[in-house]
């Protein structure tokens, strides 16, 4: 018999975190060993945010529940549920939900998120 043409994800790779959010990778590299392109279910506790970046990796975010605000090369973007935004490999970026409730999104790179190649700012001490 053939291998399968198809993969059904029924137990997602939960990232651990320490700042409320919730990330379930279905496909990537820490789920499925892929490195093509990875894909994740996100929820974001209110304010919330990330530090800048500059991603080696196109991003797509489609917005589920809520509101989630995005800086792109200076320019500041708000997305709501069944909006989608792409972000091109280079940009500089910062993710956040500065809200009174939680954003539910999902996230799609291509290539595959990696912490090697998201190139995290640090975040200037308080």
């Amino acid at each position: 018999m053939s291998e399968k043409r198809y993969f059904r994800q029924q137990n997602p790779f939960r990232v651990p975190t320490t700042d409320g959010k919730l990330i379930e990778e279905h496909i990537g590299w820490a789920s499925t060993q892929t490195g093509q392109y990875s894909v994740a279910h996100m929820v974001a506790p209110p304010h919330w945010s990330e530090p800048h970046q500059n991603p080696e990796f196109d991003e797509i975010t489609i917005v589920v529940r809520g509101r989630k605000q995005f800086e792109v090369d200076g320019d500041v973007i708000e997305l709501g549920a069944g909006e989608s935004l792409l972000i091109k490999a280079g940009a500089r970026v910062r993710y956040s939900n500065p809200f009174d409730t939680e954003v539910e999104y999902w996230s799609i790179c291509v290539p595959a998120f990696s912490m090697d190649t998201v190139n995290r700012e640090d975040e200037p001490a308080s």
